[in-house]
């Protein structure tokens, strides 16, 4: 046997079947075998490799036991002549498996391979080709000297950036979501080392592939998508210490004590580094709208108070005016919070509604002051005024000049379907019920035809992207082959348009609209509880009865068994980590589909208090939690199962 597929899951269901689909069709030209190793998912992979895919042979583990040990698992048991691993969230051309193998036969001398690897929107992904990181390089990588300087041989060598793209070269590191490896290779330097639980492995490997005397090549004869880790999102502070720390494992494994030392001191500022640049850089994306809003009009209620001085010809206090007008402005801002104006997509109405609020708010409160502090109901009046101006002014600035905070939301989007005309309107039904921003559908086939139902076909695409304004493509799996789509997508690089990929029989589409992004969904919307409104209120419902609670506690607490467990239950509230409801925690194939929540005290299930249900009807009555959410939901849970609040 030839070749030995290996595909390690957790969580990924439609990502996996697509990865499975194009597998199948690629093993169509090599002898062959697959193996998924499932890391104890709960989303309903396992139900789905067994359904769809019974050649596939399953391992289903009880637990989530890392990449490594998943991976060695079938490694142990493969036959074939060439093992590859390969990542779920990734999609290989018809011919992939056969041009590789050709490769491996053609260079004895290779131990290992990489291919040119693309990510949801056709963008070339660096991690194609790598260079050993040394601390050096790894230095240069950490603090952008690599970024700054690409073309340089010096600063270049994590990703080899100065190598062409287009070219076979001879490389050190292969990426782990595509890594090809002679089997006689493995046998003489050993599988991958379990001590790397995620990340870092593929690296290790791939070293000990050159150290045993093979060559690692990286091969841009064929393609495949790579949606850049569903399972793991790269931005977040977690995947920062879990990378870096598996590179401190590499280094102790293969450095001297003097360089590892270096090199595990390199990591760890960079860890620090990386992690409080994302926090920072997290924080001022949240929060530099709010600050300049406040900014701006703290300093034009100042104006107004400097005009009314000027034209009525009196002095306020610069006491009161230094104390009074902040406190103004803080109350406008959160009266803008909590009525939504921050909420997306944008509505001007809310900011309507925000000004008149915090000007009826500054207005009551002014009134119960004394008369020593009570300097102009006039500025009040007019600074609410310039605050319903300026948020009005603003988001209209910003509806043409930023994307990301249009009026309304997104823009109604213009679809192009690729693909036989029976398989395209099914995706064009499903697109619809997923989709409510859709303004246009343009069904192109995937060879030149005179059914004018098609607006032209697939080799015609660029042109009617152009001429038709498309937003997003959608190609028919069943009729557009994997290397066409790729091969569309590169040729479409730099255009601002988006893909995603219709598998047949399926109700999903997969893409990526983002090359920072991992990959993502159009399914059912099921997001009414995740909506910005819901999360605020779901919040503020938590924070205030948390706090209520607690200050009544020394009366409410003698109503509850377990004392300590009531207590601390509204403390965890208060304090974000638990909310008072949230859905009934239950192993089931839909749970990872719905929106993520926190865990509650009370559960969706206290809807429906006294009716018999099993799996499937604890999961329905989750989805109806999720698609039905408000905040008086939740206080109707919350208040007719009281006594449960130590629970």
């Amino acid at each position: 046997m030839k070749l030995s597929v290996i595909i390690v899951n957790y969580n990924v269901e439609f990502f996996l079947e697509q990865c499975l689909n194009s597998t199948m069709e690629a093993l169509k030209h090599v002898e062959g075998e697959v193996f998924v190793v499932d890391n104890h998912s709960i989303d309903g992979s396992v139900e789905m490799v067994r359904a769809k895919f019974p050649e596939v042979q399953l391992i289903a583990n009880k637990d989530n036991v890392g990449f490594s040990k998943a991976n060695n698992q079938a490694l142990r048991i493969a036959k074939g002549e060439y093992h590859l691993l390969l990542n779920p969230d990734t999609i290989v051309e018809e011919m992939t498996f056969k041009e590789v193998v050709d490769f491996m036969d053609a260079h004895p001398d290779a131990g290992g391979l990489g291919v040119k690897m693309i990510d949801g929107k056709g963008n070339f992904l660096p991690e194609s080709k790598r260079g050993l990181p040394t601390p050096k390089d790894a230095f240069y990588k950490i603090f952008g000297l690599s970024r700054l300087f690409p073309r340089s041989k010096r600063f270049g060598r994590y990703h080899l950036s100065y190598l062409d793209k287009d070219q076979t070269h001879e490389i050190e590191i292969l990426s782990g979501a595509f890594m090809l490896m002679r089997k006689e290779a493995l046998d003489k330097v050993g599988l991958l080392d379990e001590d790397f639980f995620m990340y870092g492995e593929d690296i290790d490997l791939s070293y000990r592939i050159v150290l045993g005397g093979f060559k690692n090549y990286y091969f841009p004869g064929t393609r495949i998508i790579h949606y850049k880790g569903e399972s793991t999102k790269k931005s977040s502070v977690n995947y920062v210490f879990v990378f870096y720390n598996a590179m401190i494992i590499f280094a102790r494994k293969h450095f001297s004590s003097k360089n590892a030392r270096i090199y595990s001191a390199l990591i760890n500022l960079a860890i620090y580094f990386r992690a409080s640049l994302a926090v920072a850089n997290r924080l001022f994306k949240k929060m530099l709208l709010p600050l300049v809003d406040m900014s701006v009009i703290i300093f034009g209620l100042f104006l107004i108070a400097f005009q009314y001085e000027k034209i009525e010809g009196i002095d306020i206090p610069d006491d009161l005016l230094w104390y009074a007008l902040p406190i103004y402005g803080v109350a406008w801002f959160l009266a803008q919070f909590f009525t939504g104006g921050y909420d997306k997509p944008i509505r001007l109405f809310r900011n309507i509604a925000g000004s008149a609020v915090g000007t009826a708010l500054i207005l009551m409160a002014y009134a119960l002051l004394s008369k020593d502090y009570q300097f102009s109901r006039l500025i009040v009046l007019l600074g609410g005024s310039w605050v319903l101006l300026y948020y009005l002014a603003s988001r209209a600035l910003l509806h043409f000049t930023v994307p990301s905070h249009r009026i309304g939301g997104d823009k109604n989007k213009k679809f192009a379907i690729v693909g036989e005309m029976e398989e395209a309107e099914r995706v064009s039904q499903l697109l619809q019920q997923t989709n409510s921003r859709i303004q246009s559908i343009e069904f192109l086939s995937v060879e030149p035809s005179s059914d004018k139902s098609y607006t032209g076909s697939l080799n015609q695409l660029d042109q009617i992207i152009d001429i038709r304004k498309i937003d997003e493509v959608i190609f028919c799996a069943k009729y557009v082959a994997s290397d066409q789509i790729i091969s569309k997508m590169l040729e479409l690089e730099g255009k601002d348009v988006d893909f995603k990929i219709a598998q047949p029989e399926t109700s999903f589409l997969i893409g990526s609209n983002s090359i920072d992004s991992q990959g993502d969904l159009y399914v059912l919307d099921i997001n009414r509880i995740n909506k910005p409104s819901n999360r605020r209120n779901k919040r503020t419902i938590d924070l205030v009865l948390a706090l209520l609670f607690i200050l009544l506690s020394p009366v409410l607490m003698w109503g509850f068994k377990q004392k300590g467990k009531f207590m601390g239950n509204m403390f965890r509230v208060l304090l974000g980590s638990l909310s008072f409801v949230g859905y009934t925690r239950i192993e089931h194939v839909s749970n990872l589909k719905l929106p993520q929540i926190k865990r509650g005290i009370l559960s969706s299930r206290l809807m429906v208090p006294d009716a018999q249900l099993d799996q499937d009807g604890i999961s329905r009555l989750n989805l109806i939690y999720a698609k039905n959410h408000s905040y008086l939901m939740d206080l109707k849970i919350i208040f007719r199962n009281f006594s449960k609040l130590d629970q």
